[in-house]
């Protein structure tokens, strides 16, 4: 039997409207569907009614199944001769670990496809009014997760970074905000530095809270803020209030 093919898909930021025709393509012809926690309803019933739906889900407490066994999971499928789409929130690219999934693929010789998606990263600022380029106020951009693995070979360097870009974007980074907001002073910003913390970006339950980076972490508490939130760090921040089009919430 010929091995089947794996498609690795975005998903998007959590409106659904934002999947990309490509990734209704896949979908629709897929035997196996491999999901995350973020994925919404309604991008599932793109798929077959006949085909196999697994979840995956992995949040910062629990985990569905390990990153390896979910590798493993996609080699198995694919080798019983299965098209599988693998389907992650906002980008598989953008710290979503599927250069992992693609790497165990091409080990195991299996034949497979990237579908890239809208990141969070982009599309939560947006829908909060907050470009995060401007030709008045950022020309650099970093993207960082605030998660990072305890066994990272390169930590992150939030002093360099404090001094390198203009707007930084932190995802997963909820919970470590107070010791990023720490060293991003330490290398040097501003604590008045105007910071977003955008809660379910680009869904009906998003949340915007504006603070200064001195300030911010102990404000997400008093808030309650919880994951998923993007983080934006720059003076582009400001331009929230003012650019605002979305139906906002704003804290």
């Amino acid at each position: 039997m010929a091995h089947g093919k794996v498609f690795l898909v975005g998903t998007g930021p959590g409106d659904p409207s934002l999947l990309t025709l490509k990734a209704v393509e896949v979908l629709k012809d897929a035997d196996v569907v491999v999901y995350d926690r973020l994925v919404p309803e309604s991008i599932l019933h793109l798929a077959p009614k006949d085909a196999e739906k697994i979840y995956v889900g992995k949040s910062s407490e629990k985990h569905q199944l390990s990153q390896e066994k979910i590798n493993e999971l996609l080699v198995d499928k694919a080798v019983d001769g299965k098209r599988v789409v693998r389907l992650k929130g906002g980008d598989p690219f953008v710290f979503g670990r599927g250069g992992e999934e693609a790497e165990a693929l091409t080990d195991s010789k299996i034949a497979f496809e990237v579908v890239p998606g809208v990141t969070s990263a982009v599309a939560a600022p947006a829908y909060a009014g907050i470009p995060l380029t401007h030709r008045d106020y950022a020309s650099s951009v970093a993207v960082v997760t605030g998660h990072q693995a305890a066994d990272a070979e390169s930590p992150i360097d939030w002093g360099r970074l404090a001094g390198s870009v203009d707007t930084i974007v932190v995802l997963m980074g909820v919970g470590s905000l107070e010791s990023t907001a720490t060293s991003l002073m330490e290398g040097g910003l501003s604590s008045d530095m105007p910071v977003a913390v955008i809660e379910w970006g680009t869904t009906e339950k998003q949340k915007t809270l504006i603070a200064r980076l001195g300030t911010v972490a102990e404000e997400v508490k008093e808030k309650n803020v919880k994951p998923p939130a993007v983080i934006v760090i720059g003076e582009v921040v400001n331009l929230g209030g003012k650019l605002s089009w979305f139906k906002m919430d704003s804290r």
